[in-house]
């Protein structure tokens, strides 16, 4: 497949890993299955190899620090809400700076899951915190082993020789807190209810990593604009799915919707829109999807209960964005000199 442009081998090969995982999970029966898809697409959006026997190493290592911190943190929220959620932001601030400044995008997924999604699972039960903890290894394990068989298919170009550009570290601090302020909120909702808010904990860190790469202007229809565009994505998937409903038209039709995305990720073909944006649109469509396959599995109402999750997203997604345009505002205000500050000292 080399004969492939470079750009048509990244859409392929993202568009089949993402829904060779999501077959593979679900034909295993496992828990929260739409974790595997949504870690394919983590894997595999930013271009690169496949983890090595060292980088699977670090992951595993990874793993046990990350998730192991979310089930020390539980017991923390329950004893000592404040000092505990104190604890967290600082951990969303680490994961935000892992992927802002270091480019340690899967490391700090995980460390932002770790300290939210277990924790806040951990504050119900343990049994549900472990359970919790299994999903995300079982995903994150189908999602490696994907991306191994599909990249001999779509492999890289050998990458030339780049020198580090340098960055400003101040200005990237601030882009992780401001991450953190978005996450955050949505942590301390789902800290009321976790077995219900736990999608929204995954929007909004989406929300919060895809908030670091908009421009000011475009916070509005970048973000918003991706929440209702996957919202009408997975209404239609939804939609087509039920004319022939198996797991053979299931992997057929994501690889369909995975290939849209790509496609416009890529800039195979042109889109007024930026690469976070459609990465944006392909996760929140898998959460939500996932979402509404196993409401139909448990015999609840599937469209209501997604419109009051598509309600809530929106909602994440509105504070998101005010949240951007306050601090931003308040970022840019001249700073007031101290009285005094300017005076000279007059001597006799």
């Amino acid at each position: 497949m080399t004969e492939l442009p470079l750009q048509a081998r990244r859409v392929f090969r993202l568009a089949a890993v993402t829904a060779l995982a999501l077959a593979v999970s679900y034909g295993m029966g496992a828990m929260l299955p739409f974790l595997a898809p949504i870690f394919a697409l983590v894997l595999t959006a930013t271009p690169a190899p496949p983890l090595g026997l060292r980088g699977l190493f670090s992951l595993s290592a990874a793993v046990v620090v990350t998730f192991g911190l979310g089930l020390v943190l539980a017991p923390l929220l329950i004893s000592y809400p404040v000092t505990g959620v104190l604890v967290a932001a600082v951990g969303i601030y680490v994961s935000n700076h892992l992927a802002i400044n270091l480019g340690k995008g899967l490391v700090a997924t995980l460390l932002v899951m770790g300290v939210t999604l277990v924790s806040a699972a951990g504050t119900v039960s343990t049994a549900l915190a472990a359970a919790v903890i299994q999903a995300l290894v079982v995903g994150l394990a189908i999602a490696v082993a994907c991306q191994l068989l599909v990249y001999p298919f779509f492999p890289e170009d050998r990458p030339p020789e780049q020198s580090a550009a340098p960055s400003n570290a101040w200005v990237d601090d601030w882009l992780a807190l401001r991450a953190t302020l978005v996450v955050l909120p949505a942590y301390l909702l789902a800290l009321v209810n976790p077995s219900l808010y736990l999608p929204v904990i995954m929007k909004s860190v989406s929300l919060g990593q895809q908030a670091t790469r908009v421009a000011l202007r475009d916070a509005g229809r970048e973000l918003l604009g991706s929440t209702l565009l996957a919202g009408t994505l997975a209404i239609g998937f939804w939609g087509v799915l039920g004319i022939s409903t198996n797991l053979w038209m299931f992997f057929l039709w994501m690889l369909l919707f995975g290939l849209f995305c790509a496609s416009r990720l890529y800039g195979v073909i042109r889109s007024r829109f930026s690469p976070s944006f459609w990465q944006s649109v392909l996760l929140t469509t898998l959460i939500l999807l996932g979402s509404a396959v196993q409401d139909s599995a448990n015999g609840k109402d599937v469209y209501q209960a997604f419109a009051i999750r598509i309600s809530l997203f929106v909602g994440v997604t509105v504070y998101a964005w005010f949240a951007v345009l306050l601090l931003e505002r308040l970022r840019r205000l001249p700073v007031q000199p101290s009285p005094g500050a300017g005076s000279r000292i007059r001597t006799p």
